[in-house]
């Protein structure tokens, strides 16, 4: 039986936290805050409840393949998965409205047709057939394995089949997201759509890779799910499986160093001056980790490092309560996209905000998170730049953001402003607070090409024995990337540096 110390206590390290404990160790975690989850929070206030990060889970099985590892209940007994539909509802700038179907290409391409255009929907369905490709193709190196050695392969070719156009006796073939939807698309609210998926990272869809297409496709193919109570209850049944299974949790234990005896990871010392001494050390965010490691390098020259760009996208949360009934006929999801999404990317490029920002809108059919079935917890979400980008504590700029967003939703729900009984606005900084991460960013999951620059470090290190978990880890941020990556630490911590992934 090894110790373990794991640092932080977020969804990645939890769900390796739990694997860990099942294979016979002995694993402490120690989280700087006083509770669990990460990012994965909730606010609560005058009987309202409000998902503050992640308000829908795509790929639950990563999660169910947690609980069926870790103990005897699955995961459904656990909580009380919902699969939403529509998947989302999408009000564009010109006023078209269409709802896409939960994991069905054929209704998509229906629904699409009917909205858009006749040919519409048909265009966005063969999309959706060569991202399956792009998904096939980068599956198992992006997601089931851990990062190759020879990383530099997963940086050159693009995955995505792109379709030739000829022009002008020239073939072109679409390299990034911006192109697919000018070249293949060919509608400016499907590209509207595609761009959504690339700028909810806070990704430029002109340099984003062809291969984000794989982004689309997982939420078509498998779909989005909602947790009864709120996601906040998946953390919850995360933290009580590795309770089950005897992992100790220390609470208010800020990690200030990693230890180290005869070159290999030794332990932690914590803020109070307290040692644990550890076998493995497991721990959360490579700028983390670089900052607890002292006069080491945390990886070899040849390895992928975190750059600043990839801490550049945080996110603005509104919660609204509402006075009056939800509407029966209400998407779980909508996004209201912005008339001008050049004026986001400025945003990020100059620091000054949208007029009209993308929002992303969520209505859950949930009692649990309302007084009584006459009000209505509502939450709105804008990508925006990390405060290591955008000052998120000048006067008013957090309020007038909320102001802006705000009339951005109205323009799906009518007379929001009337209903609202109170906001609480939360930027990067809380993001920050909550999680640790550097500006209160936001990572994005990994991806193929783009010469590796939307890759994410290692889990394994250059210093024996300590391990990188978590999204700003391979592969990247997201509920599921979160859980892949407890899995895999998980794996090369019992199997060694041989572990390949699950077959």
């Amino acid at each position: 039986m090894a110790r373990i110390a794991v640092i932080g206590a977020g969804m990645g390290a939890m769900a390796a936290a739990a694997r860990l404990a099942v294979a016979g160790h002995r694993v402490a975690v120690y989280e700087r805050t006083e509770t669990y989850g990460g990012a994965v929070r909730r606010f609560e206030r005058d009987g309202f409840s409000f998902d503050t990060g992640p308000g829908l889970l795509s790929l639950p099985a990563v999660y169910r393949d947690l609980f069926v590892k870790t103990g005897k209940e699955p995961l459904e007994s656990c909580v009380e998965l919902v699969q939403v539909d529509p998947s989302s509802h999408h009000l564009f700038a010109d006023g078209t409205r269409v709802s896409l179907p939960n994991a069905s290409r054929a209704g998509a391409v229906a629904a699409l047709d009917e909205a858009l255009g006749s040919g519409a929907g048909q265009r966005w369905g063969d999309f959706l057939v060569r991202a399956r490709e792009a998904w096939d193709r980068t599956r198992r190196p992006l997601l089931e394995e851990p990062l190759w050695p020879n990383w530099s392969v997963l940086a050159g070719r693009e995955p995505y089949p792109a379709v030739p156009h000829k022009r002008l006796l020239r073939t072109r073939r679409a390299g990034t997201l911006a192109e697919i939807g000018a070249w293949e698309l060919r509608d400016p609210r499907l590209a509207a759509l595609l761009d959504n998926y690339a700028l909810t990272y806070g990704l430029d869809p002109g340099d984003a890779p062809a291969s984000a297409s794989v982004l689309p496709y997982m939420e078509h193919a498998f779909g989005t799910w909602y947790v009864r109570g709120g996601m906040r209850e998946l953390a919850r049944a995360v933290y009580e499986r590795c309770l089950a299974r005897k992992v100790e949790f220390v609470f208010g234990a800020e990690v200030t160093a990693v230890l180290e005896k005869d070159g290999r990871a030794a332990g932690v010392e914590l803020a109070d001056g307290g040692v644990a001494e550890a076998d493995t050390v497991v721990g959360t965010g490579p700028w983390r980790l670089r900052g607890l490691v002292r006069g080491r390098a945390l990886y070899d020259a040849k390895a992928v490092e975190p750059g600043p760009e990839g801490m550049a996208a945080g996110r603005v949360v509104v919660c609204l309560a509402l006075r009056g009934a939800r509407a029966a006929d209400a998407a779980h999801r909508t996004v209201v996209h912005s008339p001008d999404s050049e004026s986001e990317l400025d945003f990020f490029a100059h620091g000054v905000p949208p007029e009209q920002p993308t929002v992303r809108i969520d209505r859950p059919d949930d009692p649990a998170l309302r007084p009584d079935d006459g009000h209505e917890a509502v939450v709105l979400t804008s990508t925006v730049p990390s405060q290591t980008h955008y000052d998120w504590t000048a006067a008013g700029a957090a309020d007038a953001f909320a102001d802006r967003m705000v009339a951005a939703a109205e323009r799906a729900i009518p007379g929001l402003r009337e209903r609202t009984l109170w906001q609480e606005v939360r930027t990067p900084l809380h993001t920050r607070e909550e999680t640790g991460a550097e500006g209160g960013g936001v990572p994005a999951p990994s991806l193929a090409s783009a010469a590796g620059t939307l890759l994410h470090p290692s889990n394994s290190t250059a210093i024996p024995g300590l391990f990188a978990v978590g999204g700003w880890s391979h592969p990247g941020g997201g509920l599921p990337h979160a859980g892949m990556s407890g899995a895999l630490v998980a794996g090369l911590v019992v199997e060694g540096p041989e572990f390949r992934g699950s077959q």
